[in-house]
């Protein structure tokens, strides 16, 4: 017999329960430590911009690019429809939204523009616009970080960083002299050398133009294919060298000897096109010295490695947000998960966690700012442990939620699948450990500038005595390098935290530097967790 009952007879319940989704909300002005760290790092001339910047990036619309960019992935099409090689990437409006946000807010513009505080700025924009979405951070971040690598050859640096510095998005596929502005790509590892770039096997030839060669080789990762221009490597007669492969050249017509194989299929990091690319005789431009590629190159890695470190702070701050949202618009047991004492403490441990991961990062960029030798260790130090650092918050965050954070509707799976690249990209665990030792035996103005800066804070906080007297940069041997970079790591956050008077240095020294462990949620009761929790807590 058929059922003549209204349709709201027949639900079978009612949904309570649950919290609204994050969204309307300022993370730049509703993030109390962010806004405190970008006034100590020098950036508060910074503050409007991002606030505006931040309502956009909290907006339910940007959020939903987010989504949308890694929901309906990038496609390659390398022939068009009459055969003709293209080689060319199709994404999703949304992925071009996002690229518009961070490029046209300054993402790679803001600290080559001659302004104070360029990178700590250029490091906000990044924390802030990384929370919508990871995947599009790459190819901004690379066109950031180039302007070094590019100024290593001034006739290349003259035409390439004005287009940078244009602060502008144009994503057509056409001369770079016809467009508002560009991304920068790069190509530097093979399959069988990964981050031994000295085995590369790519080869580079002089064409009879100055300046210009041709290059023929392969390389396994390639950032961003659908980027106008990429920093390569290759070795001529003279040895490894850095290059430009621009996609256009000069005189309008295409580089057809850069030829895009294959999308990789990645854990995360979908909304971005990493790809594996072939040079069939593609044109490039020399930069620096032949023989000088690794030294001409380092000083764009060094930028991203900045990015690196701000990124997963970013990932960081996105879900501790989303589990502080969670867990105070829900209740259990007739109590709002976040007053739940056991669930205090390890939001209250995510917190503190994610502070000190951003202060890091924030400092560092002080460091990008005025202070090289400061910025020359730190980077490394950084780079290994808040990248570390980041999977394992994200998956506490995660548990936060229960069942609904292992969900794909919801924002947690996206997050978590993104949170281990940065450990590897730009140097994995042992190659950066080995980077920090390279740093103290070769560049001992570094490890001065280091120990100064640690020197600073001391007096501050008894268990940060204890763990300055007893790090020894000379006993760092390679056997024991990485728990050298740990200890050196959680020094470093903890005199960003007292430097910076920020109110969790306290307890950041007692439960990191003591003898608690990394146990997350390990407070004792006279540590005030609701009142790190309320300045966690995402605000309008």
């Amino acid at each position: 017999m058929p059922n003549n009952q209204p349709v709201s007879m027949l639900d079978t319940h009612e949904v309570f329960n649950q919290p609204p989704p994050l969204e309307g909300h300022n993370p730049f002005s509703g993030d109390r430590a962010l806004v405190a760290a970008l006034a100590k790092a020098g950036g508060a001339a910074h503050g409007e911009h991002l606030v505006g910047l931040g309502a956009s990036c909290g907006s339910a619309e940007a959020i939903e690019w987010g989504v949308e960019a890694n929901r309906v992935l990038p496609v390659l099409e390398n022939y068009d429809r009459y055969g003709h090689r293209i080689d060319e990437v199709r994404f999703h409006p949304a992925y071009h939204s996002l690229m518009r946000l961070g490029l046209d807010n300054g993402f790679a513009s803001t600290a080559w523009q001659g302004g104070a505080a360029g990178h700590v700025a250029h490091a906000a924009i990044l924390y802030l616009t990384s929370q919508v979405d990871c995947g599009t951070s790459c190819p901004m971040t690379m066109t950031y970080a180039a302007v070094p690598a590019l100024g290593a050859e001034e006739a290349v640096a003259s035409e390439w960083v004005p287009r940078i510095a244009a602060g502008r998005y144009d994503p057509a596929f056409r001369p770079a002299q016809e467009k508002a502005g560009v991304t920068i790509g790069m190509a530097m590892t093979e399959k069988q050398g990964g981050s031994d770039v000295r085995a590369n096997t790519t080869r580079a030839v002089r064409t009879g133009e100055d300046g210009w060669f041709s290059l023929t080789g392969h390389k396994w990762f390639c950032s961003a294919p659908m980027c106008d221009a990429f920093l390569t490597l290759a070795y001529t007669e003279e040895g490894l060298t850095c290059f430009l492969v621009p996609r256009w050249l000069p005189d309008g017509t295409r580089n057809t000897g850069f030829r895009v194989i294959r999308l990789k299929d990645k854990l995360g990091d979908k909304s971005n096109a990493s790809s594996e690319v072939e040079y069939h005789g593609a044109l490039a431009q020399r930069l620096g010295p032949e023989g000088r590629g690794v030294a001409t190159i380092i000083q764009m890695v060094q930028h991203t490695r900045l990015d690196c470190v701000i990124g997963s702070a970013s990932q960081m701050r996105a879900a501790l947000a989303q589990a502080l949202w969670h867990t105070s618009h829900r209740t259990a047991f007739q109590k709002q998960l976040v007053d739940q004492p056991l669930m205090a403490n390890v939001l209250a441990d995510l917190a503190l966690e994610s502070e000190a991961a951003m202060a890091l990062g924030m400092r560092l960029a002080q460091a990008f700012d005025g202070d090289e030798p400061l910025a020359r260790l730190l980077t490394p130090v950084a780079k290994y442990w808040v990248c570390k650092r980041a999977p394992n918050m994200v998956y506490e965050a995660m548990e936060a939620h229960g069942g609904a954070g292992y969900v794909e509707a919801g924002p947690m799976p996206r997050l978590f699948r993104q949170s281990p690249l940065n450990a590897i990209w730009e140097g994995s665990g042992n190659v950066i450990a080995l980077d920090v030792l390279r740093a103290a035996a070769r560049e001992p103005e570094t490890v001065g500038a280091m120990l100064e800066w640690l020197g600073a804070q001391k007096g501050l906080h008894s268990a940060y005595d204890a763990a300055l007297v007893a790090f020894d940069p000379a006993a760092i041997r390679e056997s024991t390098a990485r728990l050298a970079v740990e200890r050196l790591a959680l020094l470093s956050q903890a005199a960003v935290l007292l430097e910076w008077e920020s109110p969790l240095a306290e307890a950041f020294c007692t439960l990191r530097l003591g003898e608690r462990g990394m146990s997350v949620g390990a407070f004792d009761a006279e540590i005030d967790t609701q009142a790190i929790i309320a300045r966690a807590m995402p605000a309008a």
